[in-house]
């Protein structure tokens, strides 16, 4: 009786460890939940396909990872479920209990006949970072006095951002990417110059889905920079340190990419795989650090937070600056990021410049500054609010801030106002590379540049146009209807890589711009020295903060 008893319970903990297997393997094999997730293997991870959507590069977008086997995918707003989905949703029960995958594999998802599939989003390597591909895409010459670009090819490649899902391409376009009339992207899907998942986009009025991948093939001009070199003041094993030239940015934003120092360097002194370890403003020029691996890029930035490490500038001001040394706590308030205005506010982040003069010549004043905190703009800021700015400081020494010029913060205007005003004068100037802007970035987000506010007047702009003629002007060579323009079929269209300075599609290649003079590329802002536990670096004066300097 007691061996039968035990031999029962012996089938019967079988039965129940059998039934309990049974019932993990339905659970966790016929959908993939956070746990399924973090067991699958490590080769899934490593291949991107569980990536979530905010990888696409919009951290607004949906954070969810891929969806799971026989699971519909949710349309975006407002917008019906593509045909099939419903069918789809309807078989999921029976699709998830007779197809539920192996472990370590994903089912792949086949849409409804006639959906457009679209592929999981590939791995994306952390950290920018270039190599000879890039380098190769155009070269350099120089003339006048200036560094230029020739015009070359040039992808720019997005996931779709989560705002777009549900659009069509046609609405996106229309929207968020208005530095080119609708004809010109009709003509670029002629051309086979849109792809979408790298298949040539047919129509337009394709409508978008999350992890969308879409590459625009265009013909890229940049601005001209200063002729001066790059020239390097310090190497080792760490670190690279070089002097800035003015006008030319740090690494590639807007309408540069080679006419930069990370480019200039890769291409000009063979220093690839280089991390900048602070950042100077275009308009800036002088000591600049870059860290050769990212063990020694971290420690540097640890020392930055720390505040281990010191900073000192020289610039040019306007008038007489006192001959006392002069701190200015004032908290500064970014007024816009996609134009880069900044002004002192109360509500502003906390900052701190030590300002002493060096030198006066009766009409300007060399002034040494050591900003002790970091913020966007902190020393021109200060500077202004203090009644002195820089002495050719195209953003906080122009009109557009009112009669004084935004000394003591009295800026008699709201901050739309101030934005529509700079924009304007730098628009008249021909000199919206001065703002970081293109004519297509002025909407949307940027208030109507062709309404200046009453502080800046038409007749004041109109003068401003009438120098901008002289100086730095852009008549087109004449207009061209992209309806008719003659376009080759087939793969002929993809590009003609003989001749890529000209290209019938782009209207930058229809513009006859002036160039500006070299000396209008300098502003007088100067970074001197850089140095922090174990090492410190200057740079030389520059010719305008000498004492025999003359005003022209």
């Amino acid at each position: 009786m007691w061996l039968g008893g035990r031999l029962w319970l012996q089938v019967f903990g079988q039965v129940c460890s059998n039934l309990r297997r049974l019932t993990l393997d339905r659970t966790w094999g016929g959908r993939r939940g956070p746990m399924a997730e973090t067991l699958s293997t490590g080769a899934e991870a490593a291949s991107g396909l569980g990536a979530p959507a905010q990888q696409n590069g919009d951290a607004g977008g949906d954070a969810r990872g891929e969806q799971s086997p026989g699971r519909p995918e949710p349309a975006g707003p407002g917008v019906e479920p593509a045909p099939g989905d419903a069918k789809q949703a309807a078989g999921s029960g029976e699709q998830a209990a007779t197809a539920a995958p192996g472990p370590g594999k994903r089912k792949k998802r086949r849409g409804a006949t006639g959906e457009r599939v679209v592929p999981p989003p590939k791995k994306r390597r952390a950290g920018v970072s270039f190599g000879d591909e890039h380098f190769a895409e155009t070269s350099y010459y120089f003339e006048g006095g200036l560094r230029k670009v020739r015009p070359y090819y040039f992808d720019f490649r997005t996931y779709c951002k989560g705002r777009w899902v549900g659009h069509s391409l046609l609405h996106v376009f229309s929207t968020e990417f208005r530095a080119q009339p609708l004809a010109y992207y009709e003509a670029a899907v002629r051309a086979g110059r849109l792809h979408l998942n790298e298949e040539p986009v047919q129509d337009l009025s394709v409508v978008l889905k999350d992890n969308d991948f879409l590459r625009n093939t265009v013909h890229r001009h940049e601005p001209p920079v200063t002729a001066d070199p790059v020239r390097l003041l310090a190497e080792n094993e760490d670190v690279v340190v070089v002097d800035k030239p003015s006008s030319i940015p740090v690494h590639p934003c807007g309408r540069f990419r080679h006419n930069t120092v990370i480019f200039i360097l890769g291409k000009e002194h063979q220093l690839k795989e280089l991390h900048p370890l602070h950042r100077l403003d275009r308009l800036t020029s002088g000591v600049l650090m870059f860290a050769k691996t990212a063990a020694v890029s971290e420690r540097i930035h640890e020392q930055v937070r720390d505040r281990q490490l010191e900073k000192e500038y020289v610039c040019r001001v306007e008038g007489e600056f006192p001959a006392e040394e002069v701190t200015c706590k004032e908290p500064i308030l970014v007024v816009s990021y996609k134009v880069g205005v900044c002004r002192v506010d109360p509500r502003g982040k906390p900052c701190e410049t030590v300002f002493q003069r060096l030198s006066y010549n009766g009409h300007s004043s060399v002034v040494r500054c050591r900003p002790l905190t970091g913020r966007t703009h902190q020393i021109r800021v200060h500077l202004q609010f203090l009644g002195h700015p820089i002495l050719n400081d195209p953003i906080y020494n122009s009109i557009a801030w009112g009669p004084s010029r935004g000394r003591g913060g009295h800026i008699p205007k709201t901050d739309e106002e101030l934005l529509r005003d700079l924009v304007a004068e730098h628009q008249a100037k021909q000199s919206l590379d001065v703002l970081d802007l293109c004519e297509g970035d002025l909407s949307p987000g940027l208030p109507d540049s062709t309404a200046p506010s009453s502080e800046l007047g038409k007749d004041c702009l109109g003068e401003l146009a009438a120098s901008a003629q002289k100086m730095d002007g852009a008549v087109e060579a004449g207009p061209q209807d992209l309806d008719t323009v003659p376009l080759a079929s087939g793969k002929a269209t993809e590009i003609d890589v003989v001749d890529q300075e000209t290209d019938p599609l782009c209207a930058e290649c229809r513009l006859v711009r002036q160039d500006p003079l070299p000396q209008d590329l300098v502003m007088f802002l100067h970074a001197l020295c850089y140095k922090g536990p174990g090492f410190e670096y200057f740079s030389p004066v520059p010719a305008w903060a000498q004492d025999d300097w003359q005003e022209d």
